[in-house]
């Protein structure tokens, strides 16, 4: 129960008190709250001990789900559906704030973990974007919805529909935050059969699994962007929301892939970034090049950890002149270090490798969100992201 160990260890007994309070059984064991930390953090964990293993199960159900959202990536969520962001302010940790809203608004706890979900996803080989209509208000109207679920229903031949609909943002570096409303859709699957024990014995038991998808709808942009199981139901879904919700024509134009160009990186490049970013160094540890005359050879230029010269330096050096790669040679694929200054108590700084491929290849997705929003402001500083 790693889960559960984590969020009693790193949470506040004010939150620990709110939550046990609450949402859990009475514990076996008395917990004095007015005590120490360490006592009430000994206290607890005793007290789970002793539990029934329904108790059990409910309560790290529970606290893995809090657990997920403490990190980077699901404090962005729970920050990207509360309106009112002062109480989470407040709040003392991490731990604290996803305790709070699970405890607060159980819905809208829910809707960061579909946040997370989407966001998570995007630009994946799950995820599709298409071209809509900008300036739309979406259509809450409970006829419309009905009708947005029964087109699911029949698309799907699913037994029960459900759907969250519900407004967020997305945090953008150098631009206001993109406002976008979010549609969850959750559809029972066909029947399944899974192993069980009962009583000893080894039974099949039949259910039915919940799929997920979720679409965003961007009104500034007009952007339909859909992370779902496969790609004909991703267009289909699209077409559901745009009719139904949106009440638009449909022309299934998908966004265009993002272009990357690496030609800037032929000759020496300077990379600016801004000191609030705290990062201390950019460099290029790899570039692969393939003659401008020739796709049957290609030649990789690497600069090793500990090296004091760059890509360039090295150019000059093996091939002659002053900017030896301009006009013969064109750079298919290179890999960039990122290095951040240290924080805290921290004596090295984090790094964020990049790699892009040309035309349509980049490692940001693998990354934290944090780092993708860094990633793709400088990206597109440095000419290297073209796209919009």
């Amino acid at each position: 129960m790693p889960a559960l160990v984590r969020v009693i260890r790193n949470s506040s007994v004010l939150s620990l008190q709110d939550y046990f309070t609450h949402c859990a059984t009475e514990t076996p064991v008395a917990v004095n709250w007015q005590t120490t930390e360490p006592e009430v953090v000994r206290s607890l964990l005793q007290a789970v001990d002793k539990m029934s293993d329904l108790d059990i199960a409910r309560i790290v159900n529970d606290l893995e789900r809090i657990d997920k959202m403490a990190d980077e990536g699901g404090q962005t969520a729970i920050y990207n559906v509360v309106e009112d962001r002062s109480e989470l302010e407040g709040q003392r940790s991490a731990y604290d704030r996803a305790i709070w809203l699970f405890r607060k608004s159980p819905v809208r706890f829910r809707h960061a973990e579909e946040v997370r979900f989407t966001d998570e996803h995007r630009r994946t080989r799950i995820y599709d974007g298409f071209v809509g209509t900008p300036n739309v208000a979406l259509r809450r109207d409970p006829a419309l919805i009905e009708a947005f679920k029964s087109a699911v229903w029949e698309r799907f031949t699913s037994a029960n529909v459900h759907v969250d609909i519900f407004d967020r943002t997305r945090p953008m570096f150098d631009v206001a935050d993109a406002e976008l409303v979010q549609i969850a859709v959750y559809r029972e699957g066909l029947p399944d059969d899974f192993l069980e024990f009962e009583n000893g014995d080894l039974v099949l038991r039949a259910r039915r699994p919940v799929f997920e998808a979720a679409l965003t709808y961007e009104p500034k942009a007009g952007v339909i962007e859909v992370v779902g199981k496969d790609r004909e139901s991703r267009q289909d879904l699209a077409g559901f929301l745009a009719r139904h919700l949106l009440g638009i024509e449909f022309q299934k134009e998908r966004l265009p892939f993002r272009q990357y160009d690496l030609s800037g990186l032929l000759s020496r490049h300077q990379f600016s970034t801004d000191p609030a970013d705290g990062i201390e160094s950019v460099a290029i540890s790899q570039l692969r090049l393939k003659p401008i005359d020739s796709d049957a050879e290609r030649v990789t230029l690497e600069c090793l950890r500990g090296s004091d010269r760059t890509i360039w330096d090295m150019a000059q050096e093996r091939f002659g002149g002053a900017d030896p790669l301009l006009g013969g040679w064109i750079a298919t694929q290179a890999k960039l270090t990122i290095r951040f200054r240290p924080s805290g108590e921290a004596r090295r700084g984090r790094t964020l490798p990049l790699t892009v491929t040309m035309p349509h290849g980049c490692n940001l997705k693998d990354q934290t969100e944090r780092e993708q929003m860094i990633g793709e402001k400088y990206l597109r500083r440095w000419g290297i992201l073209r796209d919009a």
